[in-house]
């Protein structure tokens, strides 16, 4: 590994570089060397490249090298973002940065490495594939994220030579994506700085406006704030506590974003300054807040104590709000120093304050946690990851206790689905009710700060694709959608191997007498690595069984004769996500019945009179197959049904009664009366074993006066 510079060429030896040597005083001469060598291998690399601005391509990797240096990271991570680009832009290879600068700089560079080289359908394709890779580089080693940011912010501050529509885009990205992760590690100042100049990329207008808007009103507010700094100073000198007061201004971004978000002028947003109380130590920030509440009344329920209970990011400060002169609202936040550093500067405070040990290792092992979450979110496709992970990015977070008094934050608007996964994939994969504070509650029920949460799980429970729809997290949706697609591919291989035998028996062959190798050779041909594979391909619909017989017979005249439908596939309705009871006519044991395979859903059955089916039978007869009930005891199938009654009190309790005595439960209600109301119409979804269940609840029914006619909703009706 070489650690000695090449002599650095004149046109180098300018100020901006003079200053990022000056900036490395807390490395070592060795250290500085080998820094040196990478910026000279790096300006030769980049030496006939220009940026679209005009200037040297080199002053970008010194720029971001200068941000690493800013949060005092070691000397790899230096080197890397000084060659962050050499792969990519300039063709150098990870051997060749190992060889010279070390394997632990080849690693972060190639992490760092965009995927340029592969072909992709879209940008998003390509935006979500690069963005995986670089959070699976971040879970290695989070120096990798850190440079990444840094290369980030340095693009945006330089992009005015940029075409607008590219401008707006990446702005975007780095508002959507970017900037959230800058907050997910604590990076505070940066997250505050990629989202302001984000903003003044895309609404360049608009962030002009409220820039001026800004400096008019910090000019009138000018004696009323002053005021209100120097009475926090005199209390808190009065309460005998040291501390650091100063004012702070929202930044032009989070003003526009609550002006949006709230529906606001300019003007109705008054809590554009707030002010920051550093103190020593933490009895001194509970100490302070009484101070100050005695000073001016606080806001009821604006009080939040982010020190016993840290955020996510490991953010700590007492946050207060209170009604100062003239009623202005005063925004106030309480922390020590220490919490201020890691407030600031997140991850990076581990570098940057070797003595705040407790704070920072803290966050480190919370972000280690983070990291190792995404891990667990992967999945084939990088544009669901990118999802499932912008998902997890969300800002607001809710705090719920677990039975035994322990903490997890969530996402805001999440479910108590999403807390059973957080605390574990196999609770999320059976829950099936909820108790919050000691009361049932449905799964789908929104969790709020300091709900106390019990999961309550069945074996026979398992997910359905209803929960994505009000899953809040990245995991919880990961796991349900691996449960789901594990669980139909073997359902659908059952299905497919039923359908298969079906056909093999239909031509007179059964499937055992057909040699091994026979099977064998259907596997290789078909390009799946198992028999189950090509099960489940039959079950889903994307590949006909009688074609498929014909390749394991290698016969070439079994076109699926007049012989095949003298074998009916029998099935309970209840196999799961592989056979699916249409909602058109909601077959049920008894119904005359008869199944499609709809490719890449299985197969659907329907009653033979359904309308909904009607032309498709007789245009496509092939596609359709016979199926036939198998009993099964205690299965219960939904059914709709229409009940005419005259119009008087408590018939409907009657109804009711009549079809729970007859052993039925109720789904589902609704009532429509006509214009005279002489007559309603009820309509009902009741639950039945099988057809003469179902004629029993009617003939319950019937018996009743006020009943004039019932009927069973079929195909289009409903």
């Amino acid at each position: 590994m070489e650690s000695t510079p090449s002599s650095l060429p004149a046109c180098y030896e300018e100020p901006a570089y003079q200053v990022f040597l000056d900036s490395l005083d807390y490395l070592s001469p060795v250290e500085v060397d080998r820094i040196k060598a990478a910026f000279v291998y790096a300006a030769k690399a980049h030496a006939h490249q220009r940026r679209m601005s005009g200037e040297p391509y080199i002053t970008h990797p010194l720029a971001v090298a200068g941000a690493v240096v800013e949060w005092r990271m070691d000397v790899d991570a230096i080197c890397a973002a000084l060659l962050h680009d050499v792969m990519e832009d300039a063709g150098a290879s990870k051997h060749e940065l190992a060889e010279k600068f070390g394997k632990e700089v080849a690693e972060l560079v190639d992490g760092l490495s965009k995927l340029d080289k592969m072909e992709f359908a879209s940008y998003q394709e390509a935006q979500a594939e690069n963005f995986r890779k670089m959070l699976m580089a971040m879970a290695r080693d989070l120096r990798v994220v850190l440079i990444k940011l840094a290369d980030r912010q340095h693009n945006i501050q330089t992009m005015s030579a940029m075409r607008a529509d590219k401008r707006i885009r990446i702005a975007r990205e780095t508002l959507e994506i970017y900037a959230p992760i800058a907050l997910r590690l604590g990076l505070n100042k940066l997250y505050r700085e990629l989202q302001d100049t984000s903003f003044r990329l895309i609404y360049p207008h608009r962030a002009a406006v409220l820039a001026r808007a800004l400096r008019t009103a910090r000019g009138n507010r000018e004696e009323l704030l002053t005021r209100i700094l120097d009475g926090i100073k005199n209390k808190l000198a009065h309460a005998g506590l040291l501390a650091e007061v100063f004012g702070r201004e929202k930044s032009l971004y989070s003003i526009f974003h609550k002006m949006r978000e709230k529906r606001l002028s300019f003007s109705q947003v008054l809590d554009i300054y707030g002010f920051r109380v550093v103190v020593d130590n933490v009895p001194a920030c509970y100490l302070a807040l009484g101070a100050l509440h005695g000073l001016f009344k606080p806001v009821p329920g604006k009080i939040k104590d982010y020190i016993a209970i840290p955020k996510a990011n490991g953010y700590q400060s007492l946050h207060t709000t209170l009604i100062g002169p003239y009623g202005t609202p005063v925004e106030v936040q309480i922390r020590t120093r220490d919490m201020h550093n890691v407030a600031q500067e997140g991850v990076a405070a581990h570098w940057l304050y070797k003595d705040d040990n407790e704070s920072s290792a803290d966050l480190q092992i919370k972000t280690h946690k983070w990291l190792q979450s995404l891990l667990e979110m992967q999945t084939s496709d990088s544009a669901e990851f990118f999802e499932n992970v912008k998902i997890d990015l969300f800002p607001d977070e809710v705090y719920v206790f677990t039975p035994k008094g322990k903490i997890m934050a969530l996402p805001r608007g999440a479910t108590a689905v999403d807390f059973a996964y957080a605390v574990h994939t196999d609770v999320g994969n059976h829950c099936s009710a909820a108790r919050i504070n000691h009361e049932l509650a449905p799964l789908r029920s929104e969790l709020r700060n300091g709900d106390l949460v019990e999961i309550i799980t069945s074996p026979q429970t398992s997910p359905t694709p209803v929960w994505l729809s009000y899953v809040k997290t990245g995991r919880a949706r990961s796991k349900i959608r691996h449960f789901l697609r594990t669980t139909q591919n073997e359902a659908s291989a059952r299905l497919g191997e039923r359908l298969l035998r079906q056909e093999l028996l239909s031509l007179g062959v059964v499937p055992i007498s057909i040699p091994a190798d026979a099977w064998d050779s259907l596997v290789k041909s078909s390009g799946q690595r198992n028999m189950d594979e090509v099960y489940a391909e039959i079950g889903l619909g994307k590949r006909l069984p009688s074609v498929v017989a014909r390749r394991l017979l290698a016969r070439e005249d079994l076109s699926g004769g007049p012989g095949r439908g003298n074998m009916a596939l029998a099935i309970h309705g209840t196999e799961g996500m592989a056979i699916q009871l249409a909602h058109c006519c909601q077959p049920i044991p008894g119904d005359p019945i008869i199944g499609s395979i709809r490719k890449g859903s299985g197969m659907v059955i329907h009653t033979h009179d359904c309308p909904a089916i009607r032309k498709s039978r007789s245009s496509e007869p092939q596609k359709w197959i016979d199926v036939e009930w198998e009993p099964e005891e205690g299965k219960l199938f939904d059914i709709r049904i229409k009940v005419e009654v005259k119009n008087t009190r408590g018939v409907l309790a009657q109804v009711a009664a009549a079809i729970a005595e007859a052993g039925s439960n109720i789904e589902h209600v609704a009532m429509d009366a006509d214009p005279e109301r002489l007559f309603t119409l009820l309509r009902f979804t009741i639950q039945v074993a099988h057809r003469n269940h179902l004629a029993g609840v009617m003939r319950g029914m019937r018996h009743i006066p006020e009943v004039t006619r019932i009927v069973r909703e079929r195909g289009s009706e409903a």
